[in-house]
């Protein structure tokens, strides 16, 4: 009897266990689906047209060529100009206004259409944007929100209100109890606008914010600060990241540390550290911007300026609150394209 108890034990955790690698296989072929899926395709291409004896010709000067975000704006936009035959031509911002600047600049100079830009500083950015308007540029902010008349358009989302938005979910987990710490980017205006938008709607709820740390939109310079954030408030139960290199800086500070059981973070902009804690749950939020729906309507709207065809100023992307339940939709995030 004792004998065979012990095979029909075996049995049911053999068949446990046959059940368990049955289910591990198919997470993981549905996650490699969704992945190779790839982003939906613009809906949309603008029709090309000639711009004196060319085809326009569109500069793109990103914040930076690190942050998968900036790399999948330029794969979206190249992926709209190739499609209409349009010559573009990719500059380094290296989060550096002055540089962003002379860019564009020698951009207007090399006789460029129009030019997309996502600026790092987007009050220093204006001088030189009015000179590209004045040499008869068109210029497209993408992102961050240029606001000024020699902008002919803005693509992107209301950064402030996506801070509101990603404070009341976490109101709507914590209860409005708790205290958070920021790892921010003060150099950023963007990043700025995120951190307002969600310091007001969880202190307005009843949450508290802890601390601040500066990343400067580096990944190396948000580890090193949330590392000393997480050393000095041990008991600090939420945190919160306002861009790709402070939620991995932040992620990577967490993991290091072994405090993924005794902190729940939220923050922007999927990256494959980003996945992994919400694959364990520690990670409970992450807003993801539409990167590629980003370059789409940013190139859409260059070519079509440059083809003197209206366009909106405004042109506006909705966000996508990323989960732990719904995560496996978005990994094409994380597709290098």
């Amino acid at each position: 009897m004792p004998r065979a108890m012990t095979m029909l034990c075996a049995l049911a955790l053999a068949l446990t266990l046959a059940g368990c690698d049955v289910a591990a296989r198919r997470e993981i072929e549905a996650e490699r689906q969704a992945s190779q899926a790839g982003p939906p395709p613009p809906a949309t291409v603008a029709q090309p047209c000639q711009v004196g004896d060319h085809r326009p010709r569109v500069g793109i000067v990103p914040i930076n060529l690190q942050a998968l975000f900036f790399n999948q704006i330029n794969a979206g936009a190249q992926q709209v100009a190739q499609r209409a035959g349009v010559e573009t031509q990719i500059v380094n911002g290296n989060d550096d206004s002055t540089t962003q600047a002379n860019a564009i600049d020698n951009l207007v100079a090399n006789r460029y259409d129009a030019i997309i830009v996502d600026a790092v500083d987007t009050e220093g950015i204006k001088p030189a944007v009015r000179r590209a308007q004045a040499a008869g540029v068109k210029v497209v902010a993408v992102d961050a929100t240029v606001d000024d008349p020699a902008v002919s358009a803005q693509v992107g989302v209301a950064n402030e209100e996506g801070g509101h938005q990603l404070g009341r979910e976490l109101l709507g987990l914590s209860g409005g109890k708790g205290e958070i710490g920021v790892v921010g980017a003060l150099n950023s205006t963007i990043q700025l606008q995120r951190q307002k938008g969600f310091t007001d709607e969880v202190t307005a709820g009843g949450m508290t914010i802890k601390t601040v740390v500066d990343g400067r939109n580096i990944q190396e310079n948000a580890q090193s600060v949330a590392e000393n954030l997480l050393t000095g408030n041990p008991g600090m139960p939420y945190a919160y990241a306002t861009g790709e290199p402070a939620l991995i800086g932040l992620a990577a500070a967490v993991t290091s540390q072994q405090r993924t059981n005794d902190i729940k973070v939220v923050g922007w902009d999927l990256s494959e550290q980003a996945m992994d804690g919400l694959r364990a749950g520690w990670i409970v939020r992450v807003v993801q911007q539409n990167t590629f729906q980003f370059g789409y309507d940013a190139m859409n709207a260059a070519i079509n300026l440059a083809c003197g065809r209206p366009v909106p100023k405004e042109n506006p992307v909705p966000l996508q609150i990323v989960t732990p339940e719904n995560a496996t939709q978005y990994l094409y995030y994380l597709e290098q394209r």
